[in-house]
Protein backbone atom coordinates (compact mmCIF):
# COMPACT_ATOMS: atom_id res chain seq x y z
CA UNK A 1 0.00 0.00 0.00
CA UNK A 2 1.32 3.42 -0.99
CA UNK A 3 1.58 6.03 1.74
CA UNK A 4 2.08 9.78 1.79
CA UNK A 5 3.30 12.06 4.56
CA UNK A 6 0.16 14.18 4.28
CA UNK A 7 -2.10 11.15 4.84
CA UNK A 8 -0.07 10.08 7.89
CA UNK A 9 -0.21 13.60 9.35
CA UNK A 10 -3.95 13.82 8.67
CA UNK A 11 -4.58 10.48 10.40
CA UNK A 12 -2.96 11.64 13.61
CA UNK A 13 -4.27 15.21 13.32
CA UNK A 14 -7.80 13.78 13.31
CA UNK A 15 -7.10 11.69 16.41
CA UNK A 16 -6.98 8.29 14.75
CA UNK A 17 -4.29 5.69 15.55
CA UNK A 18 -1.48 5.22 13.06
CA UNK A 19 -1.24 1.76 11.53
CA UNK A 20 1.92 -0.32 11.77
CA UNK A 21 2.49 0.19 8.02
CA UNK A 22 2.12 3.97 8.35
CA UNK A 23 4.59 4.10 11.22
CA UNK A 24 7.16 1.89 9.50
CA UNK A 25 6.88 3.89 6.30
CA UNK A 26 7.13 7.36 7.84
CA UNK A 27 10.15 6.50 10.04
CA UNK A 28 12.01 4.79 7.20
CA UNK A 29 11.20 7.58 4.73
CA UNK A 30 12.17 10.30 7.20
CA UNK A 31 15.50 8.60 7.92
CA UNK A 32 16.23 8.48 4.18
CA UNK A 33 15.29 12.15 3.76
CA UNK A 34 12.17 11.46 1.71
CA UNK A 35 9.80 12.95 4.31
CA UNK A 36 10.58 16.64 4.70
CA UNK A 37 11.50 18.21 8.04
CA UNK A 38 8.37 20.38 7.99
CA UNK A 39 6.21 17.30 7.45
CA UNK A 40 7.78 15.42 10.35
CA UNK A 41 7.42 18.62 12.43
CA UNK A 42 3.68 18.60 11.72
CA UNK A 43 3.42 14.93 12.63
CA UNK A 44 5.35 15.44 15.88
CA UNK A 45 2.99 18.28 16.84
CA UNK A 46 -0.02 16.12 16.01
CA UNK A 47 1.39 13.37 18.25
CA UNK A 48 2.00 15.89 21.04
CA UNK A 49 -1.61 17.08 20.86
CA UNK A 50 -3.40 13.81 20.07
CA UNK A 51 -1.13 11.27 21.76
CA UNK A 52 -0.37 7.67 20.81
CA UNK A 53 -1.62 4.49 22.43
CA UNK A 54 0.70 1.77 23.73
CA UNK A 55 0.55 -0.23 20.51
CA UNK A 56 1.46 2.78 18.36
CA UNK A 57 4.27 3.84 20.71
CA UNK A 58 5.80 0.35 20.77
CA UNK A 59 5.70 0.14 16.95
CA UNK A 60 7.11 3.69 16.61
CA UNK A 61 10.03 2.69 18.85
CA UNK A 62 10.65 -0.56 16.98
CA UNK A 63 10.71 1.35 13.68
CA UNK A 64 13.35 3.72 15.05
CA UNK A 65 15.43 0.75 16.19
CA UNK A 66 15.12 -0.74 12.70
CA UNK A 67 16.34 2.51 11.13
CA UNK A 68 19.91 1.50 12.01
CA UNK A 69 21.94 -1.39 13.31
CA UNK A 70 21.76 -3.08 16.69
CA UNK A 71 24.42 -4.56 18.95
CA UNK A 72 24.57 -8.34 19.03
CA UNK A 73 25.12 -9.40 22.62
CA UNK A 74 24.14 -13.02 22.08
CA UNK A 75 26.51 -15.73 23.29
CA UNK A 76 27.86 -13.87 26.34
CA UNK A 77 28.53 -16.06 29.34
CA UNK A 78 26.50 -13.80 31.61
CA UNK A 79 22.89 -12.59 31.42
CA UNK A 80 22.69 -8.97 30.21
CA UNK A 81 20.80 -6.26 32.09
CA UNK A 82 20.97 -2.49 31.77
CA UNK A 83 19.70 0.55 33.67
CA UNK A 84 18.56 3.90 32.32
CA UNK A 85 17.90 7.05 34.34
CA UNK A 86 15.82 9.92 33.01
CA UNK A 87 18.34 12.26 34.60
CA UNK A 88 18.71 14.24 37.78
CA UNK A 89 21.02 16.44 39.84
CA UNK A 90 23.88 14.53 41.49
CA UNK A 91 22.75 11.30 39.82
CA UNK A 92 25.97 9.31 39.87
CA UNK A 93 24.17 5.99 40.41
CA UNK A 94 25.45 4.44 37.16
CA UNK A 95 29.04 4.81 38.38
CA UNK A 96 28.50 2.60 41.43
CA UNK A 97 25.64 0.44 40.13
CA UNK A 98 27.34 -0.87 36.98
CA UNK A 99 30.35 -2.49 38.70
CA UNK A 100 28.15 -3.65 41.61
CA UNK A 101 25.73 -5.56 39.37
CA UNK A 102 28.64 -6.97 37.35
CA UNK A 103 30.31 -8.15 40.56
CA UNK A 104 27.06 -10.01 41.31
CA UNK A 105 27.35 -12.00 38.07
CA UNK A 106 25.51 -10.05 35.34
CA UNK A 107 26.86 -8.32 32.24
CA UNK A 108 25.96 -4.62 32.15
CA UNK A 109 26.12 -2.85 28.74
CA UNK A 110 25.70 0.74 29.95
CA UNK A 111 25.60 3.00 26.88
CA UNK A 112 25.44 6.51 28.29
CA UNK A 113 25.33 10.14 27.23
CA UNK A 114 26.67 13.58 28.03
CA UNK A 115 25.12 16.30 30.12
CA UNK A 116 23.11 19.19 28.74
CA UNK A 117 21.64 21.88 30.97
CA UNK A 118 21.22 21.31 34.71
CA UNK A 119 21.60 17.50 34.69
CA UNK A 120 25.03 15.92 34.35
CA UNK A 121 26.15 13.25 31.91
CA UNK A 122 27.76 9.95 32.87
CA UNK A 123 30.41 10.18 30.15
CA UNK A 124 31.48 13.67 31.30
CA UNK A 125 31.85 12.34 34.83
CA UNK A 126 33.98 9.36 33.84
CA UNK A 127 36.18 11.45 31.57
CA UNK A 128 37.48 13.14 34.72
CA UNK A 129 39.35 9.86 35.36
CA UNK A 130 42.77 10.24 33.66
CA UNK A 131 43.08 8.15 30.50
CA UNK A 132 39.50 6.82 30.46
CA UNK A 133 37.88 6.77 27.00
CA UNK A 134 34.19 6.75 26.16
CA UNK A 135 34.27 5.55 22.54
CA UNK A 136 34.36 1.80 21.98
CA UNK A 137 33.63 -0.24 18.87
CA UNK A 138 30.92 -2.93 18.96
CA UNK A 139 33.66 -5.58 19.12
CA UNK A 140 35.32 -3.81 22.05
CA UNK A 141 31.99 -3.59 23.88
CA UNK A 142 31.42 -7.33 23.49
CA UNK A 143 34.99 -8.12 24.50
CA UNK A 144 34.82 -6.08 27.70
CA UNK A 145 31.42 -7.47 28.62
CA UNK A 146 32.81 -10.97 28.20
CA UNK A 147 36.06 -10.37 30.09
CA UNK A 148 35.12 -7.71 32.66
CA UNK A 149 31.32 -7.94 32.83
CA UNK A 150 30.69 -4.22 32.59
CA UNK A 151 31.13 -1.35 30.17
CA UNK A 152 30.10 2.30 30.31
CA UNK A 153 30.56 3.97 26.94
CA UNK A 154 29.06 6.20 24.27
CA UNK A 155 26.45 4.77 21.91
CA UNK A 156 28.07 3.48 18.74
CA UNK A 157 27.43 5.15 15.41
CA UNK A 158 24.45 3.81 13.52
CA UNK A 159 22.25 2.96 16.51
CA UNK A 160 18.72 4.36 15.96
CA UNK A 161 19.64 7.13 13.47
CA UNK A 162 15.95 8.07 13.15
CA UNK A 163 15.96 9.05 16.81
CA UNK A 164 18.99 11.28 16.32
CA UNK A 165 17.21 13.20 13.54
CA UNK A 166 13.88 13.37 15.34
CA UNK A 167 15.42 14.42 18.66
CA UNK A 168 17.04 17.46 17.05
CA UNK A 169 13.77 18.34 15.30
CA UNK A 170 11.67 18.10 18.48
CA UNK A 171 14.08 20.43 20.24
CA UNK A 172 13.29 23.29 17.83
CA UNK A 173 9.56 22.62 17.30
CA UNK A 174 8.25 22.67 20.91
CA UNK A 175 7.41 18.96 20.82
CA UNK A 176 9.92 17.71 23.42
CA UNK A 177 7.23 17.20 26.08
CA UNK A 178 5.29 14.46 24.27
CA UNK A 179 5.41 11.34 26.49
CA UNK A 180 5.21 8.87 23.55
CA UNK A 181 8.05 10.67 21.76
CA UNK A 182 10.16 10.87 24.94
CA UNK A 183 9.57 7.18 25.61
CA UNK A 184 10.32 6.20 22.02
CA UNK A 185 13.54 8.20 22.04
CA UNK A 186 14.80 6.61 25.27
CA UNK A 187 13.77 3.08 24.41
CA UNK A 188 14.94 3.05 20.79
CA UNK A 189 18.52 3.50 21.98
CA UNK A 190 18.15 0.99 24.80
CA UNK A 191 16.55 -1.66 22.58
CA UNK A 192 19.28 -1.15 19.99
CA UNK A 193 21.83 -2.16 22.65
CA UNK A 194 20.54 -5.72 22.53
CA UNK A 195 20.18 -6.16 26.29
CA UNK A 196 17.89 -8.93 27.59
CA UNK A 197 16.53 -6.92 30.54
CA UNK A 198 16.18 -3.26 31.45
CA UNK A 199 15.44 -1.33 34.64
CA UNK A 200 14.38 2.31 34.37
CA UNK A 201 14.93 4.98 37.00
CA UNK A 202 12.25 7.57 36.24
CA UNK A 203 12.85 10.67 38.32
CA UNK A 204 10.26 13.27 39.29
CA UNK A 205 10.65 16.52 41.19
CA UNK A 206 12.17 19.96 40.70
CA UNK A 207 15.51 18.59 39.46
CA UNK A 208 14.00 16.11 37.00
CA UNK A 209 12.69 16.44 33.47
CA UNK A 210 9.30 15.28 34.80
CA UNK A 211 8.58 17.60 37.72
CA UNK A 212 5.12 16.12 38.38
CA UNK A 213 4.70 12.64 39.89
CA UNK A 214 1.63 11.86 37.78
CA UNK A 215 3.50 12.66 34.57
CA UNK A 216 6.49 10.70 35.85
CA UNK A 217 4.36 7.60 36.32
CA UNK A 218 2.82 8.11 32.87
CA UNK A 219 6.32 8.12 31.36
CA UNK A 220 7.36 5.07 33.42
CA UNK A 221 4.33 3.13 32.21
CA UNK A 222 5.03 4.08 28.60
CA UNK A 223 8.68 2.98 28.87
CA UNK A 224 7.84 -0.35 30.49
CA UNK A 225 5.09 -1.03 27.96
CA UNK A 226 7.50 -0.42 25.05
CA UNK A 227 10.15 -2.70 26.51
CA UNK A 228 7.77 -5.58 27.12
CA UNK A 229 6.13 -5.18 23.69
CA UNK A 230 9.58 -5.47 22.11
CA UNK A 231 10.57 -8.59 24.03
CA UNK A 232 12.76 -7.01 26.73
CA UNK A 233 12.08 -7.80 30.40
CA UNK A 234 11.43 -4.28 31.72
CA UNK A 235 10.39 -2.54 34.94
CA UNK A 236 10.74 0.96 36.37
CA UNK A 237 11.25 2.64 39.71
CA UNK A 238 9.76 6.10 40.18
CA UNK A 239 12.23 8.02 42.35
CA UNK A 240 12.33 11.43 44.02
CA UNK A 241 14.45 14.24 42.59
CA UNK A 242 13.49 17.35 44.58
CA UNK A 243 16.86 17.55 46.37
CA UNK A 244 20.26 16.64 44.90
CA UNK A 245 21.16 12.96 45.10
CA UNK A 246 24.06 12.56 47.48
CA UNK A 247 26.27 15.49 48.42
CA UNK A 248 28.32 15.91 45.22
CA UNK A 249 27.10 17.62 42.05
CA UNK A 250 29.70 17.84 39.30
CA UNK A 251 31.89 15.49 37.32
CA UNK A 252 35.01 14.61 39.38
CA UNK A 253 33.14 15.35 42.61
CA UNK A 254 30.53 12.73 41.72
CA UNK A 255 33.16 10.16 40.72
CA UNK A 256 34.81 10.59 44.12
CA UNK A 257 31.46 10.08 45.86
CA UNK A 258 30.67 6.97 43.80
CA UNK A 259 34.06 5.53 44.77
CA UNK A 260 33.16 6.17 48.43
CA UNK A 261 30.02 4.09 47.93
CA UNK A 262 31.98 1.30 46.24
CA UNK A 263 34.35 1.27 49.20
CA UNK A 264 31.46 0.72 51.60
CA UNK A 265 30.68 4.32 52.59
CA UNK A 266 29.01 7.26 50.89
CA UNK A 267 25.74 9.12 51.48
CA UNK A 268 22.76 7.06 52.65
CA UNK A 269 20.48 8.14 49.80
CA UNK A 270 23.00 7.12 47.10
CA UNK A 271 23.50 3.74 48.77
CA UNK A 272 19.73 3.26 49.14
CA UNK A 273 18.97 3.88 45.47
CA UNK A 274 22.00 1.91 44.25
CA UNK A 275 20.88 -1.15 46.19
CA UNK A 276 17.23 -0.78 45.15
CA UNK A 277 18.15 -0.66 41.46
CA UNK A 278 20.71 -3.44 41.85
CA UNK A 279 18.09 -5.72 43.39
CA UNK A 280 15.69 -4.98 40.54
CA UNK A 281 18.36 -5.64 37.91
CA UNK A 282 19.52 -8.89 39.47
CA UNK A 283 15.94 -10.14 39.67
CA UNK A 284 15.57 -9.52 35.93
CA UNK A 285 18.92 -11.17 35.22
CA UNK A 286 17.86 -14.35 36.99
CA UNK A 287 20.30 -13.77 39.86
CA UNK A 288 17.95 -13.14 42.81
CA UNK A 289 20.19 -15.01 45.25
CA UNK A 290 22.97 -12.43 44.86
CA UNK A 291 23.11 -9.97 47.77
CA UNK A 292 24.25 -6.57 46.45
CA UNK A 293 24.58 -5.14 49.97
CA UNK A 294 27.00 -7.91 50.93
CA UNK A 295 28.95 -7.51 47.67
CA UNK A 296 29.21 -3.75 48.25
CA UNK A 297 30.42 -4.22 51.83
CA UNK A 298 32.94 -6.91 50.81
CA UNK A 299 34.92 -4.66 48.46
CA UNK A 300 34.24 -6.85 45.42
CA UNK A 301 32.28 -4.07 43.72
CA UNK A 302 35.22 -1.67 44.12
CA UNK A 303 37.61 -4.25 42.63
CA UNK A 304 35.16 -4.55 39.72
CA UNK A 305 35.24 -0.75 39.31
CA UNK A 306 39.03 -0.82 39.05
CA UNK A 307 38.88 -3.49 36.33
CA UNK A 308 36.12 -1.65 34.45
CA UNK A 309 38.02 1.66 34.45
CA UNK A 310 41.34 0.07 33.48
CA UNK A 311 39.69 -1.85 30.62
CA UNK A 312 38.79 1.48 29.02
CA UNK A 313 42.25 3.01 29.43
CA UNK A 314 41.65 4.78 32.74
CA UNK A 315 43.83 4.84 35.84
CA UNK A 316 41.58 4.18 38.86
CA UNK A 317 44.41 5.15 41.23
CA UNK A 318 45.18 8.52 39.62
CA UNK A 319 44.15 11.68 41.50
CA UNK A 320 40.96 13.29 40.23
CA UNK A 321 41.00 16.94 39.10
CA UNK A 322 40.61 19.54 41.86
CA UNK A 323 39.15 23.00 41.35
CA UNK A 324 41.43 26.01 41.55
CA UNK A 325 38.84 28.06 43.44
CA UNK A 326 36.19 27.33 46.08
CA UNK A 327 33.50 29.51 47.64
CA UNK A 328 31.36 28.67 50.68
CA UNK A 329 27.67 29.48 51.17
CA UNK A 330 26.97 29.61 54.92
CA UNK A 331 23.73 28.96 56.79
CA UNK A 332 22.04 32.30 57.55
CA UNK A 333 20.40 30.88 60.72
CA UNK A 334 20.25 27.77 62.89
CA UNK A 335 17.61 25.09 62.52
CA UNK A 336 16.75 22.12 60.28
CA UNK A 337 17.43 22.31 56.57
CA UNK A 338 13.92 21.72 55.20
CA UNK A 339 14.52 22.00 51.46
CA UNK A 340 17.41 22.22 49.01
CA UNK A 341 16.17 22.75 45.47
CA UNK A 342 17.76 20.28 43.08
CA UNK A 343 17.13 22.40 40.00
CA UNK A 344 18.86 25.47 41.47
CA UNK A 345 21.89 23.43 42.57
CA UNK A 346 22.09 21.81 39.14
CA UNK A 347 21.99 25.16 37.35
CA UNK A 348 24.60 26.56 39.75
CA UNK A 349 26.93 23.63 39.00
CA UNK A 350 26.42 24.21 35.29
CA UNK A 351 27.25 27.91 35.62
CA UNK A 352 30.40 27.03 37.54
CA UNK A 353 31.55 24.98 34.53
CA UNK A 354 30.35 21.45 35.35
CA UNK A 355 27.73 21.42 32.59
CA UNK A 356 27.06 22.81 29.15
CA UNK A 357 24.33 24.88 27.56
CA UNK A 358 25.27 23.83 24.00
CA UNK A 359 26.32 20.37 22.87
CA UNK A 360 29.65 21.67 21.60
CA UNK A 361 30.64 23.29 24.94
CA UNK A 362 33.50 21.88 27.02
CA UNK A 363 33.05 21.07 30.70
CA UNK A 364 35.33 21.65 33.68
CA UNK A 365 35.84 18.25 35.28
CA UNK A 366 36.63 19.75 38.69
CA UNK A 367 33.69 22.19 38.81
CA UNK A 368 30.51 21.63 40.79
CA UNK A 369 28.77 21.98 44.14
CA UNK A 370 29.25 20.03 47.36
CA UNK A 371 26.13 19.96 49.56
CA UNK A 372 27.60 20.18 53.04
CA UNK A 373 24.13 19.69 54.54
CA UNK A 374 21.12 17.75 53.26
CA UNK A 375 17.40 18.21 53.96
CA UNK A 376 16.49 16.88 57.40
CA UNK A 377 19.89 17.69 58.91
CA UNK A 378 20.43 20.27 61.67
CA UNK A 379 22.57 23.28 60.82
CA UNK A 380 24.03 26.11 62.86
CA UNK A 381 24.33 29.77 61.92
CA UNK A 382 27.50 30.26 59.86
CA UNK A 383 27.92 26.56 59.13
CA UNK A 384 28.84 25.77 55.49
CA UNK A 385 25.74 24.70 53.52
CA UNK A 386 27.21 24.61 50.02
CA UNK A 387 30.76 24.63 48.69
CA UNK A 388 31.16 25.91 45.13
CA UNK A 389 34.06 24.53 43.07
CA UNK A 390 35.31 26.09 39.84
CA UNK A 391 38.38 26.96 37.82
CA UNK A 392 36.64 30.22 36.83
CA UNK A 393 36.17 32.52 39.87
CA UNK A 394 34.24 34.98 37.68
CA UNK A 395 31.48 32.34 37.41
CA UNK A 396 30.72 32.39 41.14
CA UNK A 397 28.33 35.41 41.17
CA UNK A 398 26.12 33.81 38.51
CA UNK A 399 26.00 30.58 40.53
CA UNK A 400 25.17 32.48 43.74
CA UNK A 401 22.37 34.30 41.91
CA UNK A 402 20.53 31.09 41.07
CA UNK A 403 21.04 29.76 44.61
CA UNK A 404 19.12 32.69 46.12
CA UNK A 405 16.05 31.14 47.76
CA UNK A 406 17.19 27.60 46.89
CA UNK A 407 17.03 26.40 50.50
CA UNK A 408 14.81 26.81 53.54
CA UNK A 409 15.72 26.42 57.22
CA UNK A 410 12.98 25.67 59.73
CA UNK A 411 12.51 24.93 63.43
CA UNK A 412 10.47 21.79 62.69
CA UNK A 413 11.87 18.29 62.94
CA UNK A 414 12.00 16.31 59.69
CA UNK A 415 12.54 12.70 58.70
CA UNK A 416 14.07 11.53 55.44
CA UNK A 417 11.60 9.74 53.19
CA UNK A 418 12.44 6.88 50.87
CA UNK A 419 13.71 7.84 47.45
CA UNK A 420 11.68 5.10 45.78
CA UNK A 421 8.15 6.43 45.31
CA UNK A 422 6.64 3.66 43.21
CA UNK A 423 7.39 0.59 41.09
CA UNK A 424 5.97 0.01 37.61
CA UNK A 425 5.84 -3.46 36.06
CA UNK A 426 4.21 -4.88 32.95
CA UNK A 427 0.42 -4.74 32.72
CA UNK A 428 -2.27 -3.91 30.19
CA UNK A 429 -1.17 -0.31 29.67
CA UNK A 430 -3.12 0.57 26.55
CA UNK A 431 -4.29 4.09 27.26
CA UNK A 432 -3.30 6.99 25.03
CA UNK A 433 -0.46 9.27 26.14
CA UNK A 434 0.42 12.78 25.06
Amino acid sequence: MAHSAVDVIRTKRDGRPLTADQIDWVIESYTRGEVAEEQMSALAMAILLRGMDATETARWTAAMVSSGRTLDLGGLRRPTVDKHSTGGVGDKITLALTPLVAACGAAVPQLSGRGLGHTGGTLDKLESVPGWRASLSPDEIRSRLDSVGAVVCAATEGLAPADRKLYALRDVTATVESVPLIAGSIMSKKLAEGTQSLVLDVKCGSGAFMTDRTRGRELAEALVSIGIANGVNTSALLTAMSAPLGRAVGNALEVAEAVEVLRGGGPADVVELTLALAGEMLEHAGLPAADPAEVLASGRAYAQWERMIAAQGGDPDAPLPRAAHTHTVAAPESGTLATLDAYAVGVAACRLGAGRTRKEDDVQHAAGVLCMAKPGEHVRWGQPLLELHTDSPDAVPAALEVLEGAFEITDAEMTRESLVLDRVVGSEMTGSSR
